[in-house]
């Protein structure tokens, strides 16, 4: 487990598997639909508002994925990436951080070179098994079931962020 989370300034994720189950539906005029869990939105949006920037590195190239990003405020959008690591090092260089700095949340083997340098590395319950033993956490909920938000509100308690982020929802 990485000692200190309060160094993590980026958050990074995969989309398919992660930011939804992975389920790819297409409709009899060709076009796309991917399922988002409104929980794991709120959960990056309160990561943003902790000051940490939030980004995707995904695979496939989707109209739907652009669509949720920006509703989302992600700016670091990055699609048809077949070598993640390509983007994650340009996003470094753009951000002038350091991969200790990055924490990245993946489903398959194809996120394993970049889980592999990373500050902090997550995956969802019913990732491939293969990229587990490589995640710092292994959340309890799957990817577009919640997974993310579990993986948010780890971040963020762990790095002393969450009273600060969410105190206007408990105080009267």
């Amino acid at each position: 487990m990485v000692d200190d989370l309060a160094k993590i300034k980026l958050l990074l994720l995969d989309v398919d598997g992660v930011m939804t189950d992975g389920r790819i539906i297409y409709d009899n005029d060709g076009g796309e639909t991917k399922a988002f869990d409104v929980k794991d939105g709120h959960g990056l949006k309160l990561v943003q508002r902790a000051g940490i920037k939030v980004g995707i590195i995904t695979g496939r190239q989707s109209a739907v994925v652009a669509r949720r990003a920006a509703e989302l405020g992600i700016e670091l959008v990055y699609q048809g990436a077949k070598d993640k690591s390509l983007p994650f090092n340009d996003i470094l260089e753009k951000l002038a951080l350091t991969p200790e700095e990055v924490a990245y949340v993946g489903d398959d083997i194809v996120d394993l070179p970049v889980m592999r340098k990373v500050g902090f590395s997550a995956t969802v319950a019913d990732a491939v098994d293969d990229v587990k033993p490589y995640a710092d956490m292994v959340s309890e909920r799957s990817g577009g079931r919640g997974g993310v938000r579990e993986i948010c509100e780890f971040l963020l308690k762990e790095s002393g962020r969450w009273s600060a982020v969410t105190r206007h929802y408990f105080e009267d």
